[in-house]
């Protein structure tokens, strides 16, 4: 993994990182967890910019620092890293759930996963997240370009697959339809799509916005073959920040996941 992170540490150097609004001054963040004994991983999309700045946009610093940036390492630029930096930014990300984790964002999706008996947090440690790409924006995806995504997407690639080859995970679980549309960009996945009626979020107005869950393979990353088959579950509402999603949906996906997780290990056994 050092020589992976190495290689993204040194891409933010890249003039693309000027191009997609990439917070040039935070390090890489590959994983969120202990990846060595994960057998599930919940997926997203980057890490979001409140891993590195408060809700007034200044950076996190001192107890509430949640990885590393230029600064906290003591560097003028990135060019500058070492073995010993690297290690460090390794260091918080394995340790994330231990130290100061985003509960705000993580304790929801922890909650979807937790009818597995698998989670982020301790004495489990057997869940993990991975986001697509490992580089945090100062504007949110949806206020990105397609064009800045879709150079974000290609120029992680490689970066994901090998994440991926060098874990034990069978099973990624999908947040949201945007990181359902942007794996299959990215990827081989072909998903059976399925309507969940209990799903369907409430609106005054209208009959609501219907739910669906997504069941598909992976087998490469952008032409790149993966060491095994890894099986992913989807479903299109994203938990923080889809409008209206009730106990009750949060519930139902919950079940479904928790359903679907322990089909899929017994398949494999």
């Amino acid at each position: 993994m050092n020589q992976e992170l190495h290689s993204m540490v040194k891409q933010l150097n890249h003039p693309f990182i000027t191009e997609t609004e990439v917070i040039a001054w935070s390090c890489p963040v590959p994983l969120f967890g202990n990846i060595v004994n994960a057998k599930i991983a919940t997926l997203g999309l980057n890490p979001s910019n409140r891993e590195f700045v408060d809700q007034d946009g200044i950076e996190l610093s001192g107890s509430e620092r949640r990885f590393q940036t230029l600064s906290s390492l003591g560097l003028n630029c990135w060019s500058n890293v070492k073995p010993k930096h690297i290690n460090l930014i390794l260091e918080d990300c394995e340790d994330y759930f231990n130290r100061n984790p985003y509960d705000a964002w993580f304790k929801k999706l922890d909650h979807i996963i937790s009818g597995t008996s698998m989670s982020y947090y301790f004495p489990s440690g057997q869940a993990c997240h991975l986001d697509l790409i490992p580089f945090a924006t100062s504007r949110k995806w949806s206020e990105l370009s397609s064009i800045q995504q879709d150079l974000l997407l290609t120029s992680s690639s490689e970066y994901f697959a090998s994440i991926l080859n060098s874990s034990k995970i069978e099973l990624l679980i999908l947040n949201g339809r945007t990181v359902v549309n942007s794996l299959q960009k990215m990827s081989d996945v072909i998903f059976t799509e399925i309507h969940m009626p209990d799903w369907t979020l409430p609106r005054k107005e209208s009959e609501g916005v219907s739910g669906y869950a997504y069941i598909g393979v992976i087998n490469s990353i952008a032409g790149m073959p993966l060491k095994k088959s890894i099986t992913i579950l989807g479903y299109n509402h994203n938990i923080q920040s889809s409008f209206g999603v009730t106990k009750n949906v949060q519930k139902s996906i919950r079940d479904w996941v928790t359903e679907k997780t322990k089909e899929i290990f017994h398949e494999k056994k």
